[in-house]
């Protein structure tokens, strides 16, 4: 049993199973069944209540169980909880692995091919911060939690070393 939250509205209780094209869901008591056909990895085609739908999954977080999806040309932000997501929020831990993060080091020695941010910008989790060019690859550090910048330590063609401050959240 999972909760949901479809574009920021409240809580929808469901469960579901995919099995052999089959899809089978209860969603707020409601008993749901159709025909699943998988297009690709990104694409999906569901028969559901003599209702046809084409479901696009534009981004997929598994860490986060959230889902970007265009269904029928409609976006739908989706966000799951199980019932072990619910325990650690009602025992108030599911904030506990949020930690601040103050700034981002360089991983490993390198070039920076190019700074994607200014002082002030505000990012979200997952937004690319620069280019760092190491061992003939190219590198893209990511912010690692929603924030403002507060100081980029370096510029464009700056070589840097392992542990170096690039930005400052």
């Amino acid at each position: 049993m999972y909760s949901a939250e479809l574009n920021g509205n409240p809580k929808i209780n469901c469960s579901f199973k995919i099995e052999n094209g089959l899809f089978e869901a209860m969603i707020n008591g409601r008993a749901m069944n159709g025909d699943l056909l998988k297009i690709n990895n990104q694409q999906y085609h569901l028969l559901l209540n003599q209702g046809s739908y084409t479901i696009d999954v534009l981004k997929f977080n598994r860490e986060e169980k959230s889902l970007l999806l265009r269904i029928n040309s409609k976006r739908a932000q989706v966000k799951l909880k199980d019932k072990f997501d619910e325990l650690l929020h009602n025992l108030g831990l599911d904030e506990i692995n949020q930690k601040k993060v103050n700034d981002i080091k360089a991983p490993m020695p390198g070039m920076v091919l190019n700074v994607l941010v200014k002082d002030g910008d505000q990012v979200k989790k997952g937004d690319a911060i620069l280019v760092l060019e190491a061992m003939k690859m190219e590198n893209i550090l990511k912010s690692p939690s929603d924030g403002t910048i507060k100081k980029i330590a370096v510029s464009k063609g700056t070589a840097v070393e392992k542990n170096q401050l690039l930005v400052q959240f």
